[in-house]
């Protein structure tokens, strides 16, 4: 590089606008972090109290009472004004504290805001007070890894996305060594609270280490985070406590904003079939807020085919005097005759193109796809038993793994005497696809759980139903159709006789859009069909008008796969969850602060206004019930799925038929606003707990 070329790039590099232009932050980021997320009126008041209410309740678990004897009792508390404490109460709710806090599991957009709330309220209220981060998760606590949040930390993450203050991690506090380590970690600090910032698995984490820490008098508090939305809360009355918990709305307006592009890219290119898969391994509530955000053509809720019933197949077996257990439960053979049917309806209609949103968790609602989950988990677990060996370490391929399950068919492994892998198991797998039999096997998460994520779901439904549609085409049933003005033009330009031909090649010649006759499916049957119609002779050509109609009916099946997961995730938070992860941490610290252990931090009616949101306290021994986790029976939070019954899901399958737009030349797509820090430039909360509002 010459002299003068070295000084133009220093002079470029040095300028003004390139430092700008480049900068590590940029306005709206500015803009983020000086934002002041609104706070609930109760926090407005110098103290607050815990007010039980009693006609909230949760039925006991058996096994809750007998492992968490000394939070089993707690019941839900509100937070209200604290006007009537005396001297002592009120020295007490100053003290100086020490507080830790943990990210736990996926990260969820707002979780910088709960630290936010509890760091703000803390020092409020003591500027003596300290809290500290433990890092990568659990790990940190375990391994005694932590950092001191400060002022500047903190206002370097306000109102921002992913858990990068302090990391997070996926580590689980299951033994008593692990609580032990954990306790001395916290004994060293001198901490008066921990805060729990985590999903299910996370808040149950929470309670087992308030049962734990009991004695030693450092309380324990959770708070809901999971963008798959399936932390939702009633009590046996009925009452929503938790309507959905943190990260779930801006994920799925992230989420939403892109497949809204791909609707309007679809409808521009006319061409291809978007096919979008969401997070949502075991509940499809961001499949479901995703479909009312963007009108998708269609998309599919897991939860409705978990009790599918094939009548017609019932009925046709009940002529026969026979049973079909076969139409009982959707199987992936099913599922891809539904989308198809989709497709085909739309290509009817002159539109082969669309959008299709699933929860990446559809394959647990299949019947076969379950049992074979259930069944794998079962021979890994006593695998792990028998031997006391690890079954992934001991088959590292998956030829060796599928190896020992046609053992296990024949009777030749050792199953410590029942027979769980059959012949017609080892059938039925092997007509799976090799990848998804792979995906099957792979090793289970940290808490037991298949790994759709590593599944290509959307692949193994995109094939069988390209599968299907071969065989549509083939006999005539899946065309294109041609709309009535369009076929006018071209053939008046081409001064043919419109009707004549009409009625030779089209199965309704009086329709909006017409369809080829389903035996034209070839020039060859074409040109027979205007034979025997007398529209031209044996020895003559058919019309060019004719062939480029031909053409236009002919459809070809081109799609695009897209996933929406992390980017959803590490989003921003919209409004909504500003305000809401904020006044979480408020709502933690006030109970720590008024004695609370064992309880998670929530607000009630958030479906509603700001101004009716309440602060809570939901105990989380009394979530807790007896789950299959790795073939064991293990303690945890029920998870929520999708309620079939509820406003929400009844709206959604009342209006879906309109989304497909079979009878407008014009989609009924929806554009969500984007993901913003100002109500005014969003959806101010999800559309699905606006309608189970109602």
């Amino acid at each position: 590089m010459t002299l003068h070329t070295q000084k133009e790039l220093e002079f470029l590099l040095n300028h003004p606008k390139t430092s700008h232009a480049t900068s590590d932050v940029n306005k709206e980021t500015i803009e983020r972090r000086a934002f002041s997320p609104k706070q609930i009126k109760l926090f407005a008041s110098k103290y607050s109290n815990l007010e039980p209410l009693l006609e909230c309740t949760f039925k006991k678990d058996n096994q809750a009472q007998r492992l968490l004897p000394d939070i089993i009792d707690n019941s839900v508390v509100k937070l209200i004004s604290g006007g009537q404490k005396n001297q002592r109460e009120k020295k007490n709710f100053c003290l100086r504290r020490n507080i830790g806090v943990i990210f736990s599991g996926g990260p969820a957009p707002g979780g910088h805001n709960v630290i936010s709330g509890i760091y703000d309220e803390t020092k409020k209220y003591n500027p003596e007070s300290k809290v500290y981060g433990f890092l990568m998760g659990p790990a940190g606590l375990l391994e005694s890894k932590y950092v001191e949040i400060t002022a500047s930390l903190v206002d370097a993450h306000r109102n921002m996305g992913g858990f990068s203050m302090i990391k997070t991690g996926r580590a689980k506090i299951d033994s008593v060594n692990k609580i032990q380590l954990a306790l001395k970690t916290c004994m060293s600090l001198e901490l008066d609270a921990l805060v729990i910032i985590g999903g299910d698995d996370s808040n149950t984490n929470a309670a087992f280490l308030a049962q734990a820490f009991k004695n030693s008098g450092i309380k324990v508090i959770g708070v809901p985070k999971t963008i798959d939305g399936d932390i939702q809360v009633k009590s046996n009355e009925g009452q929503t406590l938790c309507a959905i918990s943190f990260g779930f709305h801006t994920a799925a307006v992230a989420f939403s904003r892109n497949i809204s592009n791909l609707t309007t890219d679809a409808s521009s290119d006319i061409k291809y079939w978007h096919v979008c898969k969401v997070m949502g391994r075991v509940a499809s509530h961001l499949t479901l807020e995703c479909a009312f955000q963007t009108h998708a053509n269609l998309s599919l809720i897991g939860e409705e085919f978990a009790d599918y019933v094939d009548q017609r197949r019932i009925d046709k077996a009940k002529k026969k005097k026979i049973i079909d257990y076969t139409a009982y439960g959707m199987t992936l053979r099913h599922l891809s005759r539904l989308i198809c049917d989709t497709i085909l309806k739309r290509a009817a209609s002159g539109k082969n193109f669309g959008v299709i949103i699933i929860p990446e968790g559809i394959l647990e609602f299949i019947n076969e796809i379950q049992i074979f989950i259930i069944k794998l988990n079962k021979i890994i677990a006593d695998y792990n038993r028998i031997h006391d060996l690890d079954f992934h370490t001991s088959f590292p391929l998956v030829t060796s793994k599928l190896d020992y399950l046609k053992r296990l068919s024949q009777g030749l492994a050792d199953t410590g005497g029942i027979l769980i892998w059959n012949l017609r198991d080892d059938e039925l797998f092997n007509q799976l696809p090799t990848f998804f039999q792979k995906g099957l096997l792979v090793e289970r998460d940290t808490h037991g759980n298949f790994q759709f994520s590593q599944v290509r779901t959307e692949q193994i439904i995109l094939d069988m139903v390209k599968e299907y549609l071969g065989v549509l085409k083939e006999q005539g049933r899946y065309k294109i159709g041609i709309d009535r003005l369009s076929y006018t033009g071209i053939m008046e330009n081409a001064m043919l006789n419109k009707d004549g031909f009409a009625k030779a090649i089209f199965q309704d010649p009086d329709s909006k859009f017409l369809l080829m006759k389903k035996n034209i499916i070839s020039r060859k049957t074409l040109h027979q069909a205007l034979v025997d119609s007398n529209i031209i002779g044996a020895d003559e050509t058919i019309p060019d008008a004719v062939l480029e109609l031909f053409k236009k009916s002919e459809p070809q099946f081109k799609t695009q796969t897209h996933f929406y997961g992390y980017d959803g995730r590490g989003s921003d938070p919209t409004h909504f969850d500003c305000n809401y992860t904020y006044n979480l941490g408020l709502t933690a610290f006030h109970l720590i602060a008024n004695g609370a252990t064992g309880q998670m931090a929530a607000i009630k009616n958030l479906e509603k206004t700001f101004d009716e949101w309440e602060p809570i306290g939901i105990p989380i021994a009394g979530l807790m019930h007896l789950e299959e986790r790795k073939g064991k029976l293990e303690l945890v939070i029920e998870k929520s799925i999708v309620d079939l019954n509820s406003n929400a899901f009844r709206v959604f399958k009342a209006l879906r038929d309109q989304w497909l737009a079979l009878e407008s030349n014009q989609d009924r797509y929806r554009r969500p606003g984007p993901v913003m820090f100002s109500k005014n430039t969003e959806e101010d909360r999800p559309i699905t707990l606006i309608l189970n509002s109602i």
